[in-house]
């Protein structure tokens, strides 16, 4: 088993943001963190989860995402991904990161499970640090997604 404990921050909504991610297997534990420029809290939440799947070395693996995101745990625990594939995404966001998100999803059995944040959980705590520090951080990526799609 796999537990892959993910954050997302943003300073401002957009903002300069990041994420944190925390895999933990067989008492072993690899970090992944990064910043952007400009993004949103979701998509960083989404993006910490994409990153530790993709961290991931063999396929069908038994995983379990936890996130303290309520918009990331409820896409999947409440078939909502399922419906905005169907529905070609029509009205909502980060279609970019929701299709990344589900091709690798797929690779594993994959459970979300959702945590409360700051709510002195070590390993979302740990993440949260991660996320928060990336988003701060001198060397801001450009989250391609976010900046290339027009907003209201």
């Amino acid at each position: 088993m796999i537990h892959i404990y993910t954050d997302g921050s943003s300073r401002g909504n957009p903002g300069p943001g990041g994420y944190g991610t925390l895999l933990v297997s067989n008492g072993r534990k690899k970090e992944l963190t990064g910043g952007f420029r400009r993004t949103t809290n979701n998509r960083m939440e989404l993006l910490a989860a994409i990153v530790g799947l993709e961290a991931l070395k063999k396929p069908s693996q038994q995983v379990t995402v936890h996130t303290d995101s309520k918009y990331v745990a409820d896409a999947i625990n409440k078939g909502w991904l399922r419906s905005w594939l169907r529905t070609g995404f029509k009205g909502k966001k980060n279609p970019d990161l929701w299709q990344r998100f589900w091709q690798v999803f797929q690779q594993h059995d994959v459970t979300m499970q959702w945590v409360k944040g700051h709510a002195g959980h070590p390993e979302n705590e740990r993440c949260d640090a991660l996320a928060t520090q990336s988003a701060q951080g001198p060397h801001l990526g450009i989250d391609q997604g976010y900046e290339q799609q027009p907003h209201s």
